[in-house]
């Protein structure tokens, strides 16, 4: 039975806040984007079948432990700091859940020199949410789609398939908003017909999001493979660890 994704976005939000602390359970530093700290939240409001973060995701407080944002920050800047990194993120499972938690971050990231790359699936971002990150300037949004229609989204993130028009609406609203975005697209499961229906439905938010839409390759760790494979879904690309 598909689920709503807001829903189980207000229950989660019970488990991995506490106050304005929530549950991560890794900080580390990396090579993407050419170099960044992350650090890794537990919790989604999504249950996508590619995710390798599926074990925090579904048993956070097996995993994590609470952090103030001021102690998420500290962490962060450590790391970069170390390590020579200007960017800084919160990966894992979805950063957007706590929204006052993210906002006290964010607020603390504007005052140096780091930018901040929020990595979402965009399902929570509606206009108030995103009118509050426009104050931001130290801040890039990279939405995430799961999947290049509803169809898509629903079979991979076992979702009502609307929720994918959550995602579509958060990048309306962070357009329309003026804050910095751009659309990322888990492309392994899409036919090309998907595809270019979707470059079309994005053209029509913004011409930059559809021209410069990333691709997404599912990465097969051993946990991905054995979910898929339980899923009886196949990816037409991929890549190994």
């Amino acid at each position: 039975m598909p689920y709503d994704p807001l829903e189980l976005a207000r229950r989660t939000e019970q488990i991995v806040l506490r106050g304005e602390d929530k549950l991560y359970y890794r900080f580390r530093g990396g090579q993407w984007y050419g170099g960044i700290a992350t650090a890794d939240c537990c919790g989604c409001p999504l249950r996508c079948v590619f995710c390798w973060g599926a074990e925090p995701r579904d048993n956070p407080k097996g995993y994590g432990r609470f952090y103030s944002p001021e102690q998420v920050f500290q962490n962060l800047i450590h790391i970069a700091g170390k390590r020579g990194y200007s960017l800084i993120r919160i990966s894992g499972n979805e950063p957007t859940l706590g929204r006052e938690h993210l906002i006290k971050i964010l607020e603390m990231v504007e005052k140096t020199r780091y930018t901040f790359i929020l990595e979402t699936s965009g399902i929570l971002l509606d206009r108030d949410y995103v009118s509050q990150l426009s104050q931001f300037k130290n801040l890039h949004v990279r939405v995430s789609l799961k999947g290049a229609c509803e169809e898509e989204f629903s079979r991979l993130t076992g979702a009502k398939p609307e929720g994918f028009q959550l995602q579509l609406k958060a990048l309306e609203n962070l357009v329309e908003l003026g804050v910095s975005c751009n659309a990322a697209l888990m492309s392994s499961f899409s036919t090309k017909e998907n595809i270019t229906q979707l470059i079309i439905r994005l053209s029509q938010i913004s011409d930059k999001l559809s021209s410069e839409l990333e691709d997404e390759i599912v990465i097969l760790y051993p946990r991905v493979q054995k979910r898929l494979r339980e899923a009886g879904i196949h990816p037409f690309t991929f890549c190994t660890p």
